[in-house]
């Protein structure tokens, strides 16, 4: 095991092996062998170009070559934060071929974000699209290269000053032929924490191609299969959930999109033939709002996997709705490990109510209370979690991997959960997203609920602002439809109608355009409940 990275302790390889989750392959050997299977099918394409199985192998190939001829060696590390493209996933198998370790960047990463991950890591190189959305970001490469001693080489997707161009070598090689450690560390994904720089999260061949095999069957993703990549790349989902190496493993053809909006999607499901679409709630709901002659775009369409986030039960009920041939497939989880699925023959209330059951019969969970203790069956906990894809510890984080870790290797994931029927869970939102009022806990995720089951409302975010007598009190930002209203009262009558606790109400009203998203289509609340304090403070600076 890399050096900074943890172990899984010897009893559980032996068991993951002996128990067939871990082969002795690597993630290069793997898609060399089912490239063979499929070698004149397509497997990747973007607006440009697409390529067969046997092309892409042949590309990923000529890559690898490049890498190594610019001195990079097994263990060595590079930051990618390519856009959504074919040489994404050719340089991805590239780094799994020559065992150099990719640091999973998202392409919105700036300078603060880009000089950590790389001084943190160690890279020695960076790939990156030169120029991308408007920000010039082999400007911003040359410069980190400068002022990083380990930054040695800029890689780009297309020719610029002072960079590599990802150019395929004309020297001999196939993917898959050098024998690797399928226990080694294959790529750093990074966690999606709220506060500080994110962590390094180490994912191994065997863990990570157990994890993509997996979420394909669970998916139901075949070699006639489809699937549309459409959230950045280099995230977890998008990647092995079972995203572009879930595809790859199984044969089916992955299209990637560099835009989200709703009408570009339809517009590809329907050029593509698309049959399935991993996407973030706010996505599911705004393909719910494409207007009537949209519909049958969408025909093609079998399976919505719908994560990141709780999809609410009402946007689930209207997307069944507009799309009854669609199967709504919740899918709930974390780069560090454990994903829960809603299975595809579930019925229609465990699709719409929960988010799912572990995906592996080796994933222990427990869900306890502020003690460690657990809970009774059915009552509100965190989640806690191991398993054969689950990792140990973070990348060069002791005093973290100390509070985010049990002493016997169970994660700690800070998300509130209730076991419903059947083993499904049912998120009930995160520890830090509990409002505290004057010791009333008001869970954000439940009032959410209760707001999008109003008609004038697209999006709800619920967050907790300051208050000087109670500590906390809870802030609704909504997003309406076109040339709707909204005021406080309309909102606490609602509430009350649904038979909602007085102190859960909103005392505030936000009412915004657009709300504030991550790159993948997450609510940033953290943005919110700043802005929110701001206002406050200001505020009061007037009166006083």
């Amino acid at each position: 095991m890399l050096e900074g990275c943890t172990e899984f302790p010897a009893e559980f390889v032996d068991r993951y092996i002996r128990e067939g989750y871990w082969k002795t392959e690597t993630i290069a050997e793997a898609v060399a062998a089912s490239a063979q299977r499929h070698p004149d099918s397509i497997a990747v394409i973007d607006a440009n170009r697409s390529l067969t199985f046997s092309k892409l192998i042949d590309e990923a190939a000529g890559l690898a070559s490049v890498i190594e001829e610019n001195g990079l060696r097994r263990g060595d590390r590079i930051v990618i934060q390519l856009p959504n493209c074919v040489e994404f996933a050719s340089l991805f198998l590239a780094c799994m071929d020559v065992g150099v370790i990719p640091v999973m960047a998202l392409p919105a990463l700036r300078r603060a974000e880009l000089e950590y991950l790389i001084s943190f890591s160690g890279a020695r190189a960076i790939a990156i699209a030169p120029e991308y959305r408007g920000f010039d970001h082999a400007g911003l490469a040359r410069e980190l290269m400068r002022e990083i001693p380990s930054l040695e080489i800029v890689f780009t997707s297309a020719p610029a000053d002072g960079c590599v161009h990802l150019s395929s070598s004309s020297r001999n090689r196939k993917i898959g032929a050098h024998r690797g450690d399928p226990h080694d560390v294959a790529l750093f994904l990074l966690s999606g924490g709220t506060t500080g720089m994110p962590k390094l999260i180490p994912r191994t061949h065997a863990d990570y191609l157990y994890n993509a095999r997996s979420a394909a069957q669970v998916c139901a993703l075949t070699s006639e299969s489809r699937i549309l990549l459409a959230l950045p790349a280099e995230h977890n989902f998008p990647l092995a959930c079972p995203g572009l190496l879930g595809a790859i493993l199984v044969g089916a053809s992955a299209s990637f999109s560099q835009s989200t909006q709703a009408e570009d999607l339809a517009e590809i499901i329907h050029r593509e033939k698309i049959t399935h679409l991993p996407c973030v709630p706010t996505l599911a709901i705004a393909l719910s709002d494409l207007p009537d002659e949209s519909r049958e775009m969408l025909r093609s369409m079998r399976v919505l996997t719908v994560g990141g986030q709780k999809l609410q039960e009402p946007a689930a009920r209207k997307f069944h709705k507009r799309y009854p041939w669609i199967t709504i497939q919740q899918v709930f989880g974390m780069a560090e490990g454990l994903l829960c699925y809603t299975h595809l023959g579930d019925p229609l209330e465990v699709a719409f109510t929960t988010q799912g059951r572990p995906l592996s019969p080796a994933d222990e969970i427990k869900i306890v209370d502020a003690s460690g203790e657990p809970v009774r069956e059915g009552e509100v906990g965190e989640l806690w979690c191991r398993g054969p894809y689950t990792i140990r510890g973070y990348y060069r984080a002791e005093d973290r991997n100390l509070e985010a870790f049990s002493a016997d290797g169970f994660y700690k994931t800070g998300d509130l959960v209730r076991r419903g029927g059947g083993g499904n869970l049912i998120v009930e939102g995160r520890i830090k997203d509990l409002i505290n009022r004057g010791g009333e806990k008001i869970n954000a995720e439940e009032i959410e609920a209760h707001l999008l089951a109003m008609h004038d409302l697209m999006i709800a975010a619920v967050v907790a602002m300051s208050d000087p007598a109670l500590g906390e009190r809870a802030c609704a930002y909504v997003k309406l439809r076109p040339g709707a209203t909204l005021d406080l009262n309309t909102i606490r009558a609602h509430l009350e109608a649904r038979g909602v606790a007085r102190y859960k109400w909103p005392e505030r009203l936000e009412i915004i355009a657009e709300m504030p998203l991550t790159n993948v289509g997450k609510i940033k609340k953290t943005e919110l409940r700043a802005t929110i304090e701001k206002k406050i403070a200001r505020e009061r600076a007037a009166k006083s």
